[in-house]
């Protein structure tokens, strides 16, 4: 998504037989939510890099019980950001592909269909990757249970 933009012509006006046409460029920058989708799977996959370094070195902490807590914790926190990321890109995807005629919003996907296509790749990968922290946020609190538990 951090890449996606598309630049395509556009006639604005015709003199005579001539068209006057001026560029008109789509970025992800131009939607708040899609910035803030960015940013959101930046930390989260921030979050799981610091994770995969806290298995690799994990055993080295002496509170197991005090380490797995934190780890459920930050899991959780880290599922809901993406989440909420995801939740906030797909709004305005979907406003993106049918506009809101009562609010007379426009679509867009019709003039910058590449942009969209890519940003609805974007989504369902980061869909996919929300499924697998989900999984992994259930496996550490399952095994934080399990710790607990003997």
């Amino acid at each position: 998504m951090s890449l996606n933009k598309q630049t395509k012509n556009f006639v604005v006006a015709t003199i005579g037989t001539t068209p006057i046409t001026v560029p008109l460029t789509a970025k992800f920058q131009h939607t708040p939510a899609f910035v803030y989708f960015v940013v959101a799977n930046g930390i989260v996959s921030l979050h799981n890099l610091v994770m995969i370094a806290m298995d690799i070195l994990g055993h080295k902490f002496h509170n197991r019980g005090l380490q797995l807590a934190l780890i459920a914790v930050l899991d959780t926190m880290a599922l809901a950001l993406a989440s909420s990321g995801d939740g906030a890109a797909t709004a305005m995807a979907e406003l993106g592909r049918n506009g809101n005629s009562h609010a007379k919003w426009n679509k867009i996907c019709d003039k910058f269909e590449a942009y969209c296509n890519r940003g609805g790749g974007a989504l369902i990968a980061s869909f996919i990757g929300l499924i697998l922290l989900l999984i992994v946020t259930v496996m550490s609190i399952n095994k934080l249970l399990k710790l607990n538990r003997n």
